[in-house]
């Protein structure tokens, strides 16, 4: 069985590879990151799990995870500054997924038993899969420049899109302007091809509704419930 991992909630998933600064305050967040600082920096790593909206729980039917979504991804401690009266900003990036098995709220910190979810391996130099990464691609770059010019944002000339069809899964992912439950069921794919047709689709219909609307989600209106940190 995998240790307890101590759990970090926020209002919507963390995407492996993405960088995620934070700013810690609570005193059982505070522990927790000097907990991982006694550990060797391979080994310090914390789960972020995302909170599910209220309207979509269900009383009927409760469940350990009823309160959050049951596939997170582990964040690894990069950097960590306390400050004078014992805060810490700190640096993380996207580890790998895990599922939810149980958890443990028996202590302020949050922790739960869990099940690391493997990313299947993806065989670039297939012709299929190729087609697949450059149609999703393209359908990125189109998005992007959409979104872009509502925002009235210049983009620089050497942004390149990964070739790579995991990392490019995980980029449109994360870089979507979609709600919670939407960005979950992504992220919670069983490998990036999934995850690559289901975010051409996602891409495809939200630059049809930006060009039409000419306009872009308010993005406060699309979270769930605030982090208690």
């Amino acid at each position: 069985m995998e240790p307890s991992l101590p759990l970090f909630p926020l209002t919507t998933a963390l995407v492996p590879g993405l960088v995620l600064p934070l700013h810690i305050f609570e005193p059982r967040y505070r522990l927790m990151v000097e907990e991982l600082l006694d550990k060797p920096e391979d080994e310090r790593e914390f789960g972020i799990i995302a909170v599910r909206e209220r309207k979509a729980r269900s009383d009927d039917n409760p469940s350990p995870t009823e309160e959050f979504y049951p596939v997170g991804v582990t964040a690894l401690l990069r950097q960590a500054e306390r400050r004078e009266d014992g805060r810490y900003d700190i640096v993380t990036i996207g580890g790998r997924r895990f599922h939810i098995d149980e958890l443990d709220r028996s202590a302020p910190l949050l922790r739960a038993q869990v099940t690391y979810v493997p990313e299947p391996e993806i065989d670039g130099t297939d012709p299929a899969v190729q087609a697949l990464a450059a149609a999703a691609a393209n359908a990125f770059e189109k998005y992007r420049a959409v979104l872009g010019g509502q925002l009235d944002e210049e983009r620089s000339d050497d942004e390149q899109v990964p070739d790579d069809p995991t990392v490019l899964s995980y980029l449109i992912t994360a870089a979507l302007v979609i709600d919670a439950a939407t960005r979950q069921e992504l992220l919670a794919s069983p490998d990036a091809l999934t995850r690559l047709r289901a975010g051409m689709k996602i891409l495809a219909s939200e630059s049809a509704l930006i060009s039409a609307l000419g306009a872009v989600p308010a993005l406060d209106l699309l979270q769930s419930s605030p982090s208690e940190n």
